[in-house]
C-alpha cells in the first residue's frame, strides 16, 4: 500500500511538498507497472499539474513503451489539425514523442470531425478494442470537473460533446492569444468512460485547485462536482502539494519527497 492515509480500500491521498516531488510519485507509480508488464493502455491528461509526471517519466528514459498505447480524456471542438494548442498536439509534445511511443498508438478524440458523434463514438469503440485502460492519469479542474466533464455531468456518461464553463475557458486562456479565441465546446471522456480504467493516478497542486480538490475527497459524490466520482471507482491514488491539500479536513499524513 502506498504511503499517506488510506480513506478507504478504493483511496490513498498523499501530500507531497510541491510539483516536482509529485512528478517523481507519479512517475514512481506509472514506471512500476510498465516494469510489471500491466501497462498495455495509459490514459493521458493535460493540463500543468500531470506536466511534471511527464516531464520525469522522459527524464529516466525507461524502456518498455513499444506497444504501449495512449488514450486522451479530451480535445477541444473546431481547431484546425495540427493546431499547437490542440489536446492531440500537447499529448504530441509532452508524451508521445519524449516517451517513444509509436504514432498510430495514440488515441485522441477527433475534435475536428464532420460527425462529432460519430468521433465520440469511434473513440468509445479504440477503448473497447484496446481491452480498456490500465492506468489513468487525471487533473482537476477548478470547477471540480475530471477531462472535460463540468459539473452537472451525470456520473454514468460516455465520451460526448459538452459546452465548456466559462470559468474553464478563462482559465484556459492563457494558453492562447485572445480569451475569445478559446473553444467553447469539447469532446470528452464521460465520467464513466474514466472510470472504467483499472487504476487512477490523480494529481493536483496550487491553491486554485484547494476548494475542488476538498469537494472531490470530502463533499458529496455527486454531478455538481464530477470529480467527486474518484470515489466510486476501483483504485486511486492522489497526489497534492501542501496549497491543494490546504482545504481539506480529514488528516492527511504528508509523504517526504525522494
Amino acid at each position: 500500500m502506498s504511503a499517506g492515509r488510506v480513506w478507504s480500500t478504493r483511496l490513498v491521498v498523499e501530500v507531497l511538498p510541491d510539483a516536482a516531488a509529485i512528478g517523481r510519485r507519479g512517475a514512481d507509480l506509472v514506471a512500476a507497472d510498465l516494469a510489471a508488464g500491466r501497462l498495455r493502455a495509459l490514459g493521458v491528461a493535460t493540463g500543468s499539474s500531470p506536466s511534471p509526471v511527464y516531464r520525469e517519466l522522459h527524464r529516466r528514459a525507461l524502456p518498455g513503451w513499444a506497444g504501449v498505447r495512449l488514450f486522451s480524456l479530451d480535445e477541444y471542438v473546431g481547431l484546425p489539425p495540427g493546431d499547437p494548442r490542440s489536446y492531440a498536439a500537447v499529448v504530441e509534445r509532452e508524451v508521445r514523442a519524449p516517451l517513444g511511443v509509436a504514432p498510430e498508438d495514440v488515441h485522441v478524440p477527433d475534435g475536428a470531425a464532420a460527425d462529432l458523434d460519430a468521433a465520440c463514438r469511434a473513440f468509445e469503440d479504440a477503448l473497447t478494442a484496446a481491452g480498456g485502460v490500465d492506468l489513468q492519469v487525471l487533473g482537476i479542474g477548478a470547477t471540480g470537473h475530471i477531462g472535460f466533464n463540468e459539473p452537472g455531468s451525470p456520473l454514468d456518461s460516455r465520451t460526448r460533446v459538452v459546452e465548456l464553463a466559462e470559468r474553464t475557458r478563462r482559465d484556459n486562456a492563457r494558453f492562447f492569444d485572445d480569451p475569445s479565441q478559446v473553444p467553447r465546446r469539447a469532446l470528452t471522456q464521460g465520467v464513466a468512460t474514466i472510470g472504467g480504467a483499472r487504476r487512477h493516478l490523480l494529481v493536483a497542486s496550487g491553491p486554485g485547485k484547494a476548494e475542488a480538490v476538498r469537494r472531490a475527497l470530502e463533499g458529496e459524490v455527486s454531478p455538481g462536482c464530477p470529480a467527486s466520482a474518484v470515489r466510486t471507482f476501483t483504485d486511486v491514488t492522489v497526489l497534492l502539494d501542501p496549497a491543494a491539500a490546504a482545504l481539506l479536513q480529514r488528516p492527511v499524513r504528508p509523504v517526504r519527497a525522494r
